[in-house]
């Protein structure tokens, strides 16, 4: 099955300070489509402190943000140096236009070249378009794991 209607020209680059803006508008966008716009907490502030921890790429359209892929490393006791991808996001008037695929590949391959052995996410239960697109690039979808959060 293709998913990419018709390709747009898009450019990815690792995500910026100047990008936190429009980031944070893109969280509570992506958090509505997840049904769950009350979660958001993280502000503009709150990442310019955590500047640190901010990882990821944007994908750009005329300069505009229309996606981003966030990630950070992670220590697996079975498998050991991980990525774990966190968000993956596109407008919804870029999907199926290759901009999800292209970010995808993009973290996969920061993940290779920085030794990793497996790239982990998450994907909701009730969102089957995105688990048909993650199961056509060869990722296997268990079922079995629950979130469990605990707010400190």
């Amino acid at each position: 099955m293709s998913w990419i209607k018709n390709r747009i020209n898009i450019k990815l680059r690792r995500i910026e300070k100047t990008d936190f803006p429009k980031l944070v508008e893109l969280f509570r966008e992506f958090a509505t489509f997840q049904k769950k716009p009350e979660k958001v907490t993280n502000t503009e502030e709150q990442m310019l402190q955590e500047s640190d921890y901010v990882n990821g790429f944007v994908a750009l359209q005329n300069d505009e943000v229309i996606g981003y892929v966030t990630c950070f490393f992670a220590y697996y006791t079975w498998i050991g140096k991980s990525l774990y991808m966190d968000d993956l996001y596109v407008k919804p008037q870029f999907r199926a236009q290759g901009v999800g695929t292209k970010l995808i590949n993009q973290v996969i391959e920061f993940g290779k070249a920085q030794n990793c052995k497996k790239l982990h996410w998450q994907v909701s239960e009730w969102n089957q378009p995105a688990i048909d697109f993650y199961k056509s690039i060869g990722a296997s979808v268990d079922g079995v794991e629950s979130n469990c959060d605990l707010q400190l």
